[in-house]
């Protein structure tokens, strides 16, 4: 129940209509749209009614309403989505959005957004096309696939294959590859949603050969892998690869045809297929201080018949997944229904074509794709780069207000992609001598145009030069450093007496 001061206040609380002639209100109502400002205004009302009875306001007026409207209004006014400067050290941070465009692509999406395009228009033939047309042949040429085709994330692929080819049968898989990663995505889930019946098989940590041939029957379409994502197990463990369960699924094959011929079934039985569920999507060599991530086309030469991955991850393209296999699988998964709820639109369609070709020349990829760079430049270069950072940082602080030194630390790859990997970097850090750690991270991420991520740790600000993509950046923080100090001095600085 409300106490007697809460139940005071909330008597105190002006009627919508009431607010609107306030002066403030009205000023603002007369540059926007009346029900708009009318919406803040009931909406502001609410939440002083929220934070009186959560007992975080001791009291208000009309005016203090108004403020917020005011305040509401301009964050409606201000975009949402924006750029910011990752100087995390995360490369594929899912939280920033993944991977970053390439120049060529991002330009190919501009071109594309400006007017019309020939999105699903075959200029030779002078009649409809396919939007597949403009990715397929590419990926093909990357992967040694035989046909692809490319949807919204690669979420969207794993249900879209369980659904064509596992509908209301059973798809085997390994306990221990059951995973979950961001934003609860579970396997499972994707299983039960696509109608197949999942059979799990082996322990927590060891699957062996026999557990899938036992656990297979006639009823089986499929011998499932998935990627383990931003885990790994290690230490007495043990996984079946896609090359063992190609030869399980030879023999099975072999079986089938056989009792097909033998009850005269024309055309034979459907067939089981191998699917890996690959994740995150490299398409060259990632091999960093040993450890190597496994590339598309090493899964299918291992003999998967279909493979998804994503597009934003090891990949550096945009938000895509990918499926490739048989023409005639992959036939099958164009008319499948969700190929058409789960498609391409044109804007991704022109960065994922665009990032493809960029490994054509794999030199090329690795230096015009940001998210590739990041992951191989040599720890060296970031050094030379968290030193720039350093200097400015010191050229745009009052003097004495911070300590910056450069120290080789350790990136991460993010994403899914390379959870073991420790990548080799360096970082600015900066200590304080005036302000706070907290003020200014705050100042960094909430209060400007382009937010500034950077890492805390041990009470220091950790910029770290591997995620930090150019001299604008750099640019960019030295403006950050500038501006917090500027207003720090300001709040704490002696005001004369009236």
């Amino acid at each position: 129940m409300p106490t007697p001061h809460q139940m005071q206040l909330l008597r105190q609380l002006p009627q919508v209509e009431e607010l609107l002639h306030n002066p403030t209100v009205e000023a603002i109502a007369s540059v926007m749209p009346r029900a708009l400002v009318r919406d803040q205004v009931r909406k502001s009302v609410d939440d002083i009614r929220s934070a009186i009875l959560a007992n975080k306001l001791d009291s208000f007026d009309d005016d203090d309403i108004a403020a917020n409207v005011l305040r509401n209004v301009l964050k409606l006014e201000q975009p949402s989505l924006k750029r910011v400067i990752n100087a995390s050290g995360v490369i594929v941070h899912t939280n920033l959005g993944r991977s970053v465009l390439s120049d060529s692509a991002a330009e190919a999406v501009s071109e594309v957004a400006r007017g019309y395009s020939t999105l699903e228009y075959n200029v030779k033939t002078q009649s409809r096309g396919s939007r597949h047309n403009h990715y397929e042949q590419l990926i093909c040429t990357l992967t040694g696939a035989e046909a692809a085709i490319a949807v919204n994330n690669n979420a969207a692929a794993v249900l879209m294959v369980f659904h064509e080819f596992a509908r209301g049968r059973k798809a085997v898989i390994s306990r221990g590859e059951l995973v979950e990663i961001g934003g609860s995505f579970r396997v499972p889930d994707i299983m039960a949603l696509s109608g197949a019946e999942m059979v799990e098989v082996g322990t927590t940590n060891k699957t062996h050969p026999d557990d899938y041939a036992r656990a297979i029957d006639p009823d089986t379409a499929m011998l499932v892998k998935v990627h383990p994502s931003n885990y790994r197990m290690t230490g007495f463990t043990e996984s079946v690869d896609a090359g063992t369960l190609h030869a399980l699924a030879d023999s099975e094959n072999a079986r089938r045809r056989q009792i097909a011929r033998a009850q005269g079934i024309p055309g034979g039985e459907s067939p089981l297929l191998v699917y890996e569920d690959l994740g995150s999507g490299a398409l060259v060599d990632f091999t960093i201080d040993g450890y190597h991530e496994t590339t598309v086309s090493e899964v299918l030469q291992e003999g998967a018949d279909l493979v998804s991955f994503s597009c934003d991850k090891l990949l550096g393209g945009p938000q895509a997944g990918i499926i490739v296999g048989p023409k005639a699988a992959i036939d099958r998964l164009k008319r499948n229904p969700y190929a058409r709820a789960m498609r391409l639109d044109k804007l991704t369609i022109a960065a994922l074509e665009s990032t493809l070709r960029l490994y054509l020349d794999e030199d090329v990829a690795r230096q015009e794709i940001p998210t590739v760079r990041m992951l191989t430049e040599s720890a060296e270069d970031t050094r030379e780069r968290a030193q720039k950072i350093a200097n400015v940082v010191l050229r745009a602080a009052p003097d004495g207000a911070v300590d910056v030194t450069v120290e080789p630390d350790t990136a991460r790859a993010g994403g899914g992609a390379l959870p073991m990997c420790d990548i080799d970097t360096y970082v600015a850090a900066v200590s304080f001598k005036r302000g706070s750690l907290e003020e200014c991270e705050r100042a960094f991420v909430a209060e400007r145009d382009v937010p500034v991520i950077p890492r805390i740790h041990d009470d220091r600000m950790l910029l770290d030069a591997r995620t930090v993509l150019d001299d604008s950046e750099i640019k960019e923080i030295a403006h950050a450093f500038t501006e917090y100090f500027a207003q720090h001095d300001d709040k704490t600085q002696p005001r004369a007496n009236a």
